[in-house]
């Protein structure tokens, strides 16, 4: 059974004086790279996930991309899909949920301008690797 975000979708607007709130209100895409680099366990950039919000949200379609990392968020950490749909959540209430998300984020012990490489070893995301993975490259 799924189990509750620690933070309210509308939460933002009692606490507009954290980082969260502010940076969501002024820069939304940094609020979403930050968010999104550790939902992607540092896969893709912060910079690279703000960068193509950034553009989506010139056509006004940044709503998709936040939807689909919300859901990915929300299966990492058997998390409710609340108050609705995650799609109609990002097109409807964007900001609050880009909050939602960041702040649920911190709560869970990410320090989110260290990114992933930054926060992996306070949170433990690596538990139990004594030794980082070898370098890979490719044989020709």
């Amino acid at each position: 059974m799924p189990g509750e975000w620690s933070v309210g979708l509308c939460d933002c607007f009692g606490d507009f004086n954290t980082f969260a709130g502010c940076l969501t209100f002024w820069c939304p895409c940094v609020t979403f790279g930050r968010t999104a680099e550790i939902v992607d366990r540092g896969s893709i950039s912060c910079c690279m996930n703000g960068t193509l919000y950034y553009l989506l949200a010139t056509i006004g379609c940044q709503w998709l991309y936040g939807c689909t990392k919300r859901s990915s968020m929300r299966t990492q950490y058997n998390l409710q899909e609340s108050p609705c749909l995650d799609c109609c959540v990002h097109f409807w209430c964007g900001p609050c949920a880009l909050c939602q998300e960041y702040r649920e984020l911190e709560k869970r012990g990410f320090n989110m301008a260290n990114g992933w490489e930054g926060s992996n070893k306070v949170v433990g995301c690596f538990h139990g690797m004594t030794t980082p993975p070898r370098k890979q490259s490719m044989c020709f």
